[in-house]
């Protein structure tokens, strides 16, 4: 790992000025999570269209969403971990519909890491923070997420932290259909 003081790590919410250092992270980190057969054309344009600095102003402010980041350092030194983005709705996507239901429910529609922080506590330290915004968010509400069919890490790390596969669904990336699962968390 890269050397960082993770001694001064902090989850915080973010704000729309973070937005670049956070967009810059998702383009590094969102390739990193698809399967491997995904194109980079692909993913480029999912990125772009996606996970652009406006988009994540817009999440910085809106009330239906929580932005949080994780960052170490101070003054000049700051650094963006991870982050994770959380939305309160009801699902526009049948397949996740006829596994949470039509009501309202809290996505975690994002969480990533850093790979020079992996395994180092931040992903952790970012989960417990986005259940803890989940239940703000949305009390009383389902929490579900997707991830990749083929990402057995992350599964592994959702299972982890009390979140159960309940379903599948279509995820399209760049124009690209993928398989995901939709794992819900059990409180």
């Amino acid at each position: 790992m890269t050397h960082h003081d993770l001694t001064t790590a902090r989850v915080r919410r973010a704000t729309p000025d973070d937005a670049a250092p956070v967009a810059a992270l998702a383009a590094l980190t969102f390739p990193l999570a698809c399967p491997p057969g995904a194109s980079p054309e692909a993913m480029a344009a999912h990125v772009a269209a996606q996970l652009s600095p406006d988009r994540f102003r817009t999440w910085a402010t809106s009330v239906e969403h929580v932005l949080l980041l994780v960052e170490t350092g101070a003054g000049e030194t700051v650094r963006v971990l991870g982050y994770s983005l959380l939305a309160r709705g009801v699902p526009d996507d049948a397949d996740v519909a006829r596994v949470v239901g039509t009501d309202e429910v809290v996505e975690l529609s994002k969480i990533y890491v850093h790979p020079d922080a992996q395994g180092t506590g931040v992903a952790g330290a970012l989960m417990v923070a986005s259940l803890d915004a989940a239940r703000s968010l949305g009390p009383g509400l389902t929490l579900w997420l997707g991830t990749n069919g083929e990402n057995e890490r992350a599964q592994a790390f959702y299972r982890k932290h009390g979140f159960a596969t309940a379903g599948g669904r279509t995820y399209v990336v760049g124009g690209e259909e993928h398989s995901d699962v939709v794992m819900v968390h059990r409180t």
